[in-house]
């Protein structure tokens, strides 16, 4: 066993941390406005999305943003317009994973029309990531979570390819389309260090490197939420990332039962109020 593997599994204990004390980041502050906008609106609207991306990053900035990400919400804030900012960045529109890591409740919400979700989850995307890429990684896990959600009747085996085969279908093509068709063909015995050393996890911050795996290790471990959670981290790379789309997955499947009662105990209040 290495060393990051046991300090891993040895730091899920949190019987000796205060309540409410582990923070959330950036990845949980923009999946919020997601829910925020779909609570309001019951629909994605981009012009929506994106003031609400603003005004919550302007209430609550120090969350762990990406530079990129800050640059285009402080210019949100200011007036700016997110078409011209997305669009802009980076030469050519971001395709960064900050699509895919928030979109989870969408796909959630809308688990009945796959349709929909893939629309929707692009318009997501737009709002900082216009890049294909960025938009094909928001796609990918907004129908993860959407077939675990719609499947959540069925067992974990079945739901499992379920989810595989929705993603498949439905990932516009492209590098993410791509690495995903390769993930898919590791069986769930491989270790993650391995599909991680294939796929990428996350250090390159892209969609093409961060979504692949974490659907690979979401469907392997769409029964166990407390699995699924360690083992994204223990593979490195980009881990609060990779562990929001893992666990946006698994719980879409598992609801909140799902999650340990003594990690939700720790975990800091979410400010539910403010929507």
């Amino acid at each position: 066993m290495s060393y990051q593997h046991y300090r891993v599994r040895e730091l899920h204990d949190f019987s000796g941390a205060r309540l409410g004390s582990v923070r959330f980041t950036d990845d949980t502050a923009m999946a919020l406005g997601i829910v925020e906008c779909l609570s309001l609106f019951k629909t994605i609207d981009e012009e929506v999305l994106a003031w609400i991306f603003a005004k919550n990053f302007r209430a609550d900035p120090e969350r762990g943003y990406g530079k990129m990400t800050r640059r285009i919400l402080t210019h949100l804030s200011d007036g700016g317009s997110w078409k011209t900012l997305s669009t802009s960045a980076f030469g050519g529109g971001s395709f960064g994973n900050g699509s895919a890591m928030r979109v989870a409740p969408l796909g959630a919400y809308f688990s009945d029309a796959l349709p929909k979700v893939r629309d929707l989850a692009a318009a997501s995307a737009r709002v900082t990531h216009s890049h294909p890429e960025g938009i094909a990684g928001a796609i990918a896990v907004a129908i993860a979570a959407a077939q675990a959600t719609a499947n959540r009747l069925l067992t974990p085996e079945v739901a499992a390819e379920g989810i595989w085969n929705a993603v498949i279908e439905l990932t516009p093509d492209g590098s993410t389309a791509r690495g995903l068709r390769t993930a898919r063909t590791f069986d769930a015995g491989t270790k993650g260090s391995d599909v991680a050393k294939a796929l990428g996890c996350g250090y390159d911050v892209s969609c093409q490197d961060t979504v692949p795996f974490t659907v690979w290790n979401a469907w392997r471990c769409i029964g166990d939420f407390q699995e699924a959670l360690l083992s994204t981290i223990e593979v490195g790379g980009d881990c609060d990332t990779n562990a929001a789309i893992v666990c946006g997955i698994v719980a879409s499947y598992g609801t909140s039962s799902c999650i340990p009662a003594e990690w939700l105990a720790v975990r800091e209040r979410l400010p539910h109020a403010s929507f």
